[in-house]
């Protein structure tokens, strides 16, 4: 598919690249917190998990080929979904569906925290013991395997736009980057900004040990929704750099690429100071 004359793949790539690239630089130059393990190591075991995700996703496609965009030229082509239906202006359809499609990644996210083995699955995200622009690319294939689907059912199901889904692929990967980047934006700013959007240090919270925030601030584009459902917390208790990022009983162990992928079908038991404080 192509969208203001270019091909969507490249598009979102270079947006990808760009951004990645950006908050990289911005988080070498501006760290919110002082790195306790080296990057190059973390890096290498992140990448080599979403290159992972891609020759999944690439063999998936074989099978059952869908994606969120191809579910949206599916539903424009056959009449299907609310908006495919609905006679409308182009704006009011973009908009509502941009709102509709990211409450559904909020929702999903959520869904992933309180359901047991979707949690194992998702648990891969949060053993990183740094946070950082890598984090964004570090979930497990059986979790962007099963999310590729929800998203794609969703689309359908309200009929998205196409050009609008590829935008809010974009906005979703790119939002995703920035919130996990250890950049340390003006406290004003961010204070501003987490009225909509979500901030580095608004989702670092999410990634804490401590259980309670963890439950916590689960927006990946839009902060609207946990302000909405309450499910937002302002700042962790022990504060932005004395906070402990990943899961309780690791020691370092979340950079090693075996292990990672491994981890949902595993029980490692928690530390003894991690009772009743952690998920499992």
């Amino acid at each position: 598919m192509s969208l203001f004359g270019l091909d969507e793949n490249i598009i979102r790539l270079s947006f990808f690249i760009s951004i990645f690239l950006l908050m990289a630089l911005l988080e070498t130059i501006f760290p919110r917190r002082a790195r306790h393990f080296k990057r190059s190591k973390r890096w290498v075991t992140n990448f080599a998990i979403i290159f992972t995700n891609y020759i999944a996703i690439f063999a998936v496609s074989f099978i059952i080929p869908v994606t969120a965009i191809l579910s949206a030229h599916w539903a424009q082509k056959n009449g299907f979904g609310l908006f495919n239906n609905i006679d409308w202006s182009v704006g009011i359809k973009y908009l509502l569906s941009l709102l509709m499609l990211d409450f559904a990644i909020w929702l999903q996210h959520l869904i992933f925290h309180k359901v047991p083995i979707l949690w194992r699955l998702h648990r891969v995200h949060h053993a990183d013991e740094e946070i950082d622009a890598s984090t964004a690319l570090r979930f497990h294939p059986l979790e962007i395997i099963i999310s590729i689907f929800i998203k794609s059912l969703v689309v359908v199901l309200i009929g998205a736009p196409v050009e609008l889904v590829v935008i809010f692929e974009i906005i979703l990967n790119g939002a995703a980057i920035f919130n996990h980047a250890n950049y340390k934006l003006p406290l004003w700013l961010d204070k501003i900004l987490r009225l909509i959007i979500v901030t580095p240090d608004m989702h670092r919270i999410h990634h804490s040990t401590y259980h309670k925030e963890t439950d916590s601030n689960y927006g990946f584009a839009l902060s609207i929704w946990d302000h909405i459902f309450r499910t937002y917390i302002a700042s962790p208790r022990e504060g932005h750099e004395k906070m402990k990022i990943g899961l309780e009983w690791q020691n370092g162990i979340s950079s090693n690429y075996f292990w990672s992928l491994k981890l949902p079908f595993t029980n490692p038991p928690p530390a003894p100071s991690a009772k009743n404080s952690n998920k499992n």
